[in-house]
């Protein structure tokens, strides 16, 4: 029933050609818009951008987040695809993204560890440089869909894992889904650099609250297996 609901407000929302174009562009989109790019899309002024905008947030159809900044200025609002969202809409959906990874490990006689481990690197060598470690990767799990909670410690950083995007398969096979995931956290930190995975704590898909822990490293410190 709640399901029937969210997909009725998400079809109002998009039943407005020009705010289902500015979802589409977001959608498609290769990292999150700012409203000036999407003002010059749709050829609109910036107030009425806004109000659809505002539309899509509140029927859960994106996600609206401030953009972090070193340098002097007012940080812009950016806008991405909720991940919930993934596969619906003629989006691209989260399991054809396991899919793919789980077909090359068949492929390349990988352990889902493995895949996940090269897929993480490849991902955080892309996104290095790009701001504080933790945080790049902590957004990197938010935007796979899993609702990370963070907790500080010092060094240590635990990601609490609210959802599961992937809780049908995990709950049948949850060393091959949990491997890869831990794989794919590993390479990102490999990636991005500073930092080293000390463990992953599963729990039921299902109800999720999966634990990963991270560990900031000292400069010139070997990264940790």
């Amino acid at each position: 029933m709640v399901e029937g609901v969210e997909l009725q407000r998400e079809a109002r929302a998009l039943g407005d050609p020009t705010r289902h174009r500015l979802f589409r562009y977001i959608a498609e989109a290769p990292g999150p818009v700012g409203v000036a790019e999407l003002t010059d899309f749709v050829r609109l002024n910036h107030n009425a951008v806004r109000q659809h905008l505002a539309a899509l947030k509140d029927a859960g159809l994106v996600v609206e987040e401030l953009e972090e900044r070193s340098r002097p200025g007012r940080p812009r609002l950016l806008y991405r695809l909720a991940p919930e969202v993934a596969g619906r809409w003629g989006t691209p959906g989260a399991y054809a993204w396991l899919a793919g990874l789980l077909s090359e490990a068949v492929r390349r006689g990988l352990e889902p560890r493995q895949v996940g481990r090269q897929e993480g690197h490849r991902r955080g060598a892309d996104l290095a440089g790009a701001g504080e470690s933790v945080d790049l990767l902590e957004g990197e799990v938010l935007r796979r869909g899993f609702r990370p909670t963070r907790v500080d410690r010092g060094r240590r950083v635990e990601l609490v894992l609210g959802r599961c995007p992937f809780s049908e398969v995990a709950g049948a096979e949850p060393d091959t889904v949990c491997q890869l995931h831990l794989g794919l956290a590993e390479g990102l930190a490999e990636g991005l650099g500073g930092l080293g995975v000390e463990g992953l704590v599963a729990k039921d898909p299902r109800r999720a609250g999966c634990s990963l822990t991270l560990r900031r490293e000292p400069a010139g410190a070997a990264p940790l297996s």
